[in-house]
């Protein structure tokens, strides 16, 4: 077992989770090993792959250099390896428990060190189940009802043992106590928040912020007046808002709140606005202000007392959508019907659920490369001729084929331009590809899309479009894409 463990110490990542995943399933199959021994084997191995998958975690929702097929790799390993730590926790628990229960099999001393463990044990179960769940937050995977049914269950167990609330440090070196309780909350509130809306690597550091101020939430048995969402643990359904109330009071309904997380999350925004983001924040790394700042914002509209409500009332059709992605071929369906023409033979064709004045919820293809939150669309509702710009704001697997988009429309009549520094004249050198959007502006104002790393906000820009000249001067960056950028610009016009 020490040789066994050093060498994983030592080995690379990948393939120290890949083996260990492997020793996992060997001890499924294995005879003759006593509950108390199988723990302590499991748990060693674990403590092991904690930090071995924490790296693989890492690059997953941080690097921009892995490819496609790198990044189901990893998702599969580390999902299926949180899957199988969960299936041999639970065996442990289920094979210790008569243990527990019959005292006159057992010395005291024995019943003591049962007792003593099974918090560790019930704890552990848990916050591997919750992981395996977060790797379907971060693909924008629809956790099923078997699963919430399952986390569900181990709570109850776990309430039914006595130890759901018994504080435990769950691995060697960590500086706070957890429970089984701390476990599933947090997981409660991770799906309360909307997570379908964020960039993965925005999923961790809500998650992160979410640990932070998981203390000031209020967890009950039963309904408070502050109470914000409740959830059934028998019924494997997501907690949902007490906007739609539980058709009735059972012993299995558990009722959340933010309590004193909501204001604690805005003195944090406070401190951010300013530009400084606290030390004692754990966020897996060093982040800029403007980074951290939008997720701290939309955690705050999702705690906040009364549910957002929306913009634009949505109305549901059922038509198909003409769709392509990417700032290149945006910038060419908007460049005119000579450049647009063969560009739209290309097109994808979603299924549209649902409209409102602020955009579409489509149906589209779970295979389509590249579509993510936050990626540029141009869209061309069937029967007619208008192409609309827009962008993916929520990305949802409803199913192995199909994925629900929420797509925000940005311009309605969107024109591209070729945009050239102030004072150049019209040389066609360092022209740079620009959309304008005319929707969501001052009078003197232009909201314009321009490729990544293009904005300059000390530089004045200027182009022409139906015989008037524009002169630019910069506002404000407004968004960052992967591989776009929104600026405010105050303009004048020539003749």
């Amino acid at each position: 077992m020490k040789r066994t463990l050093g060498a994983l110490l030592a080995g690379e990542a990948f393939k120290a989770v890949e083996e260990i995943y492997g020793w996992f399933e060997s001890l499924h199959r294995a005879e003759g090993v006593r509950p108390m021994q199988l723990f302590d084997i499991v748990r060693q191995l674990d403590e092991v792959g904690y930090h071995k998958i924490r790296r693989l975690t890492r690059d997953y929702l941080h690097s921009a250099r892995l490819s496609k097929g790198e990044e189901r790799r990893l998702w599969s390993m580390c999902f299926n390896y949180w899957g199988e730590l969960t299936s041999l926790y639970a065996y442990c628990a289920e094979q210790l428990r008569p243990a527990l229960q019959d005292k006159a099999d057992k010395s005291e001393q024995a019943g003591e060190s049962l007792k003593s463990i099974m918090p560790l044990l019930l704890s552990r179960q848990m916050a591997a189940r919750t992981n395996q769940l977060r790797w379907m937050v971060y693909s924008y995977s629809v956790i099923g009802e078997d699963l919430w049914r399952g986390l569900g269950h181990a709570f109850s167990r776990a309430v039914a043992d006595g130890f759901a609330n018994e504080p435990v440090l769950l691995y060697p070196g960590m500086n706070q106590t957890t429970s089984v309780t701390r476990e599933y909350l947090h997981l409660l509130v991770l799906s309360a928040s909307s997570a379908d809306s964020l960039m993965p690597f925005e999923i961790d550091l809500a998650d992160r912020l979410i640990g932070h101020l998981l203390p000031h939430f209020v967890f009950s048995e039963t309904f408070q007046k502050d109470s914000v969402y409740w959830v059934d643990i028998a019924e494997g359904k997501p907690p949902t808002r007490l906007a739609r109330e539980p058709a009735a009071l059972t012993p299995t309904l558990r009722f959340f709140s933010p309590g004193r997380a909501h204001q604690a999350l805005s003195q944090l925004i406070q401190r951010v606005g300013q530009g400084e983001v606290p030390e004692e924040l754990n966020l897996g790394g060093n982040y800029a202000a403007d980074i951290v700042l939008p997720v701290m914002q939309h955690l705050a509209l999702y705690w906040a007392p009364e549910p957002p409500l929306r913009q634009h009332p949505r109305h549901s059709v059922k038509a198909r959508i003409a769709a392509l992605q990417g700032f290149e071929d945006c910038f060419t369906l908007f460049s005119g019907e000579i450049a647009r023409f063969g560009k739209e033979q290309t097109a994808a064709v979603w299924v549209v659920e649902n409209v409102s004045l602020g955009g579409f919820l489509a149906s589209a293809d779970i295979a389509t490369e590249g579509l993510k939150i936050g990626t540029l669309l141009g869209l061309q509702p069937e029967g007619s001729e208008n192409w609309v710009l827009g962008i993916v704001r929520r990305y949802s697997k409803e199913t192995t084929t199909q994925a629900s988009v929420g797509i925000q429309a940005l311009s309605r009549q969107a024109w591209s331009v070729k945009l050239r520094p102030g004072g150049n004249g019209f040389s066609p050198h360092n022209a740079i590809p620009g959309i304008c959007l005319e929707e969501h502006a001052g009078e003197s104002e232009l909201r314009i899309v321009v490729p990544s790393g293009c904005f300059d906000a000390r530089e004045t820009i200027e182009f022409a479009h139906e015989n008037r000249h524009y002169m630019l001067t910069p506002i404000a960056l407004e968004e960052v894409g992967d591989d776009f950028e929104i600026a405010r610009y105050r303009f004048t016009v020539f003749s």
